[in-house]
Parts: C-alpha cells; structure tokens; sequence
C-alpha cells in the first residue's frame, strides 16, 4: 500500500465537556440516593452512555488523500465516507457559515461533515452533488487534492 499523498486528523473543541455531564450525572445520582425513581436513575445513564458514543463518534475526522481515493472519516473510523479521485470534478476552498453547525449536515447541493470551525474544502462530484469536508487545513488539503 502506497504512503498517502495528505493525511491530517482534526479534533473538535466540545468534547471535554462530555466528562462534565456524566460526573454532574453521578452528583445527581448520588445525592438523589433512594429519592430517584428507577426509571430516572435508568433514563440518566442511558443518556450518558448515548452522549459518551456521540462524542466518541465525532470527536475528530480524519482526511486522507491517496492516488486513487479522498478518505474521510469521524471519531474511531465511523462513519466514515470515500470519493475515488475520478469522482472530483473540481475542488474550492470554503467557509461555511456558522449556522452549518458540525457533525454531518445536509447544505445546498449536497452535504457536509465538519468537526470543528468553518473552513471547509468543497468537492464538486460528477454527480453534479457537492461534499463539503470540514478542515482546519483548507490550502494544505486543496494542495494535496491537486496532485
């Protein structure tokens, strides 16, 4: 397997705050003792695991770009996303308006995945969609796709 051309791993900002939540979760939990219904203390924890698997899920989308293929990927490698090169009719450097959000969204003409800040690269497909990938890197990206 051939060395890729760019990769980079980008991390969200937001994800420290997940530690916050579960141990505000288990002050509640304690100080509720024998107080807390068993349906509260179950809906409690379903909430923290559900949010601990969100924060796994999108707390950094790796970018790499080969020869043969544009790979991007969130958190532990899902979910995950590939354009062969030949996909790419062209490619533009962007910024997104912060009402986009992160995560995966739906924008005009196609979509987008984002972890973090509004810079973005978009792909123009041969389908005519566009994919917007989220990066803290838009020129080395941009670079990497023009080889």
């Amino acid at each position: 397997m051939s060395r890729p051309i760019y990769e980079h791993r980008q991390f969200g900002k937001l994800w420290p705050l997940a530690p916050v939540y579960v141990i505000a979760n288990m002050v509640v939990l304690s100080v509720a003792g024998k107080d807390m219904a068993v349906v509260g203390f179950i809906s409690t924890i379903g909430a923290t695991v559900l949010l601990v698997i969100v924060v796994l899920a999108f707390s950094r989308l790796t970018v790499t770009v080969e020869h043969e293929e544009v790979r991007i990927a969130f958190g532990l490698g899902w979910p995950r996303k590939r354009f062969a090169r030949a996909e790419i009719v062209s490619h533009q450097p962007v910024r997104n308006s912060w009402l986009n959000g992160w995560g995966i969204r739906w924008i005009k003409g196609g979509s987008m995945w984002n972890v973090w800040g509004l810079d973005a690269v978009e792909l123009e497909l041969t389908t005519g969609k566009k994919f917007r990938i989220g990066t803290d890197e838009p020129k080395r990206l941009g670079a990497a796709l023009d080889e």
